[in-house]
């Protein structure tokens, strides 16, 4: 929504890094949740990668998450599958030359009905198949937690491939700061310390007391002791 360089100003003028964004998903206002998977849209997701990727390039951004987009009805399985691996495969292969990785998110089904993708092994698995050295999987653990539980044994089951190219949180079940709910992001956080984890936690959640700015910052105390 807004032009590349205006926001690459921003980023510069407040010191922040900007560490991933979305690809194009299509027309979210009507629904849509990304093209990867959509038989028939090719040629409108190879046009939203060419403008990530300079959305990239200008804020210096090391990584895109191309979002999957949701099963269409009546369309059968292996097309959507080989539809989807072959996008990815397209966009990992104009990203490459940038330094720039693609990111592959399972996204649980409670919050997105119909996404292609929302299991751990289901996104190790197309990566395996996929082939491309940059494309990697963006585990967020609220996601993984609604669909499939058993955190830090899937955390130590997939860091070390080194297919996890950034984590994400939010508390569960609301999706509100990561100090309420049923997860222990202390716990995990050291989890991801004694693995060797260098990279980025994104946190990807909804401010319990709404999302003003005084909100939000009053809703970062839970950062603090990690400050």
């Amino acid at each position: 929504a807004y032009p590349a360089q205006e926001l690459a100003q921003r980023l510069q003028a407040n010191g922040l890094q900007q560490v991933l964004f979305n690809a194009p998903p299509g027309n979210w206002d009507a629904g849509e949740r990304g093209l990867a998977c959509l038989p028939g849209r090719e040629a409108e997701f190879r046009e939203g990668i060419a403008k990530a990727i300079d959305y990239a390039k200008a804020l210096q951004c090391p990584r895109i998450h191309v979002m999957a987009g949701l099963v269409p009805q009546g369309a059968e399985a292996a097309t959507v599958r080989a539809t989807y691996i072959a996008n990815v495969r397209y966009a990992a292969e104009q990203a490459a030359p940038h330094g720039i990785q693609i990111l592959l998110e399972p996204i649980n089904g409670r919050d997105m009905p119909g996404f292609f993708l929302s299991r751990q092994d289901q996104a190790h698995a197309l990566i395996a198949e996929i082939g491309a050295t940059n494309v990697k999987v963006q585990m967020d653990l609220y996601h993984c937690q609604i669909v499939e539980g058993d955190l830090a044994m899937k955390v130590r089951q997939y860091l070390p491939t080194g297919n996890v190219g950034h984590f994400q949180i939010a508390g569960v079940p609301e999706r509100h700061e990561p100090d309420v709910g049923e997860i222990n992001h202390t716990y995990l956080f050291k989890l991801l310390d004694s693995l060797g984890y260098d990279g980025w936690i994104g946190c990807e959640y909804r401010p319990a007391r709404g999302t003003a700015v005084h909100a939000t910052s009053d809703g970062l105390g839970w950062l603090k002791p990690w400050l």
